[in-house]
Order: C-alpha cells, then sequence, then structure tokens
C-alpha cells in the first residue's frame, strides 16, 4: 500500500478525533511522509511553507478513516442461506471481493476486519491491497468459517453428498476443531470466525439454539488459535453460547444478541468487544417478504433487532465496547450501504452520534489489534483520514453521500473524493 511522502496540510475544518470528545473548531491536520504530525486547533499548527499541499475541508469534518468491524467481502446479491456457500465459481468470487473492497473504500472505509470469506479468499485479497495490486481497506482477514455439525452452517443433507466447501469447515468434537484451525493457521488468517449458536435466518438452529458447538470444541478452537497467535471471534446470540464464548476466552464476539447481567459481567471484566451488527436485521423485517422469508424467520429477525438493540445499548453504557459493521452483501443489505448501520444505531438504538463514530473508528482500529496505527486522528498514527463536508456530529447520514466526501485518505494518500489531488495554498 502507497505511503504519501512529503507534508500535507488539512484545513477549514472541525477536527472529530475518534477518541469521543467534542469536535475542535477551525482545526487543522499537518500530515508528513504518511503519518499525522500535528491534529489540533489551527491557531497552534506548526509554520509550514506558503506552497504546502493543502486539502480544503470545506467547513466540514476532519476524522478518521471508518472502521467496518465486521465485513464480508466475498457475499454479493445473497438472497437465501444457500446463496452463501458456492453460488458462483472462485474466479468470479474473487472479482466480486475485489470490486466490494474498493466500493468500501470508497464509502470512506480505511480499514475492515473480514467476518468470515469464501474459499479464503480475504487472505488474498489482503495481499493485493498491501501490495497495490487493488484498492480496499487495510483488511484483518479470517478465511472459512468454523462450525459444528448439525450447525448454524451445516444445512447440506448427507444424502446431497455435498458439504461447505467454499464457506465453512464442519467439525465434530474437539480434535477436528483443532485440525480446522491448523488449517486456517496455515491458510495465513488473523481471526477465527466460528459459530457458537444459531440464528433467526435458520429452519434448524434459531437465535436461542446453543448447540451449533460444544464448550469443548470451542475451547479447543481458542487454544489452539491462541497458540498460534490468532484470535477468535463468533456468532453469538443465544444468552448461554454467549457466555460459553466468553468462558472459552474469545477474544470478541459478534451480535451479543440476548446478553444477560451474567454475560455482561463476563465481557466487561475480560474488556471483550462485541460487533452487534443490527441494521442487517431491521432490513430483514422491512424487506424480507420482497425475497420470500417466511414469516417465523421474520419474527424471529424481529426479536433479534429488539433484544440485540438492548444488549447493545447495555454494553456501552456499561462501560462495554461496540464495533460498528456487519453482514453486508444480502439482497436487502446490500455493500456501499455501511454507513446506514451508523445511522441505525443513533435513530434506532438511541446512541449520540460521537458515541457511534468513536465505535467506528477507535473502538474498529482496536478490534483489529491495530489501535496504535489507526482509528483516531493523533501525532504518530499513520493518516488514514476522511474529510466531509458536512457534519457528522450533528446529522450523521451525511456519511452516506460519497458526493460529500472530499477526500477518503490511507496514510496520506487520497485514494477516493472530489479532491483527488491535493492543491497548493
Amino acid at each position: 500500500m502507497q505511503t504519501a511522502t512529503g507534508t500535507l496540510l488539512i484545513r477549514n475544518g472541525q477536527l472529530v478525533d475518534g477518541n469521543g470528545g467534542l469536535p475542535v473548531r477551525d482545526a487543522a491536520v499537518v500530515v508528513e511522509d504518511g503519518s499525522i504530525r500535528y491534529a489540533g486547533p489551527a491557531a497552534a499548527a506548526p509554520v509550514l511553507p506558503p506552497q504546502t499541499p493543502t486539502i480544503d475541508a470545506c467547513g466540514g469534518t476532519i476524522m478518521p478513516g471508518l472502521v467496518e468491524a465486521h465485513f464480508h467481502p466475498t457475499y454479493f446479491n445473497v438472497a437465501a442461506l444457500e446463496d452463501l456457500d458456492i453460488k458462483y465459481p472462485v474466479e468470479y468470487v474473487t472479482l466480486l471481493a475485489a470490486a466490494n473492497a474498493r466500493l468500501a473504500l470508497e464509502c470512506g472505509y480505511t480499514a475492515a476486519r473480514s467476518g468470515g470469506s469464501l474459499f479464503n479468499i480475504d487472505v488474498w485479497l489482503k495481499k493485493a491491497i498491501e501490495n497495490g495490486i487493488a484498492a480496499g481497506p487495510r483488511l484483518a482477514a479470517s478465511g472459512r468459517e468454523i462450525c459444528g455439525a448439525a450447525g448454524l452452517m451445516d444445512w447440506n443433507p448427507v444424502y446431497r453428498k455435498i458439504g461447505m466447501e467454499g464457506l465453512v469447515l464442519i467439525v465434530n468434537g474437539p480434535d477436528e476443531a483443532r485440525a480446522a484451525v491448523r488449517k486456517l493457521v496455515k491458510d495465513g488468517v488473523e481471526w477465527v470466525k466460528t459459530y457458537p449458536t444459531g440464528d433467526a435466518a435458520a429452519p434448524d438452529a434459531n437465535d436461542h439454539h446453543t448447540l451449533c458447538m460444544t464448550f469443548e470444541e470451542m475451547h479447543a478452537v481458542v487454544q489452539t488459535a491462541h497458540n498460534h497467535g490468532l484470535k477468535v471471534t463468533g456468532h453469538c446470540r443465544a444468552t448461554e453460547g454467549i457466555k460459553n464464548a466468553l468462558r472459552a476466552g474469545y477474544d470478541a464476539i459478534e451480535h451479543g444478541t440476548f446478553i444477560d447481567d451474567e454475560g455482561l459481567e463476563i465481557l466487561l471484566a475480560r474488556d471483550v468487544p462485541c460487533v452487534p451488527a443490527l441494521y442487517f436485521e431491521q432490513m430483514s423485517v422491512e424487506r424480507g417478504p420482497e425475497f420470500g422469508l417466511s414469516k417465523r424467520v421474520i419474527e424471529g429477525h424481529q426479536e433479534t433487532l429488539e433484544g440485540g438493540a438492548e444488549s447493545a445499548r447495555r454494553i456501552l453504557r456499561a462501560g462495554g465496547r461496540l464495533g460498528m459493521g456487519g453482514d453486508y452483501g444480502f439482497a436487502w443489505n446490500p455493500h456501499g450501504d455501511y454507513a446506514k448501520e451508523l445511522s441505525f444505531f443513533v435513530e434506532y438504538v438511541g446512541l449520540t452520534p460521537l458515541e457511534v463514530l468513536t465505535c467506528a473508528t477507535r473502538t474498529g482500529a482496536q478490534i483489529m489489534g491495530r489501535g496504535d496505527e489507526f482509528g483516531t486522528l493523533e501525532a504518530g498514527k499513520l493518516a488514514d483520514v476522511l474529510v466531509v463536508d458536512g457534519d457528522p456530529t450533528r446529522d450523521i447520514r451525511v456519511l452516506q453521500d460519497r458526493s460529500k466526501f472530499v477526500a477518503v485518505m490511507q496514510a496520506g494518500v487520497v485514494k477516493a473524493g472530489r479532491g483527488l489531488q491535493p492543491a497548493a495554498r
């Protein structure tokens, strides 16, 4: 990935640095060789030569690039569970993943953590992005996911004599769980994604179902992954499944839908972040009938939506950490709509815009294990910056409008936005 050289000034805007504090009016950010040299009030900025290249924020907002914390690069127009596996050949899925990555970057997302990928394509997509072959977010790869036999992702009946060759490694017992992790280690992933619980969308493993993986399988996954320096997360909706994952040593949980007091206590004690991924549920309820979702499934999504919103509020108000992002790539929840998740958390869940922006920047970077590199605008960090002609602290919906993006930057290089080339002052 290219790193800018020289000095760049971003001026004429408020600074939202990602740490959760109030915006700094009339701010400036100075970028030097791809890293932030200064971020703060313009009056205190270092004096720069008159011809220093400059980006005019148009009176808008200078903020960290957004982090999509539950990114499925290989999902595309999924309309049924069966579409999640081998809907297209691997060659076409690879092209789709590259297109989705470019789109995410154009939407202001300069980093993303994969929540599962067909054929380990995200591993190679990450390499392509890092080597400058493809455009996209800084990526943490997770490759194929792990699920217990007869669990949420194991829906093909035995008589069909096919497994889940593209998306999931099916395990039966701790030994197979260890073997699955070791395969992912060799494939080059950073995160191991698992399925401790069911989901409203599943015919046989609903969102209160906790037998998608046994505790022994989950513990074997964690032990093996940690031995190899990998982190583990899981699709956790059911109350007991959440607690099983936390007790097994998971490094993050996805959804956390029906967390109870005991689960919340464990999560806070271990400081485990949660990515609720709730806008998908809203869209499943609103648009599900268009795509043939049954009344039972839609009612399950409604229950998940309400329970997940309450759990997210409880986690954040108790001092826990939430990441933003989730499950884009379905027919009713397409790639490109990422910022609608942010608006949803303000308008439906009831968080403040600043809280959501902090979750979508600093916390996302922390979940990726790279909070010391990006996620906030502070001296010494990479200049992954989003410059917006508007004020998302007042109207977070502005982040849905790409025409308002003055610049999307990675390491000081403008990758998207209206001002692809900085102008001289």
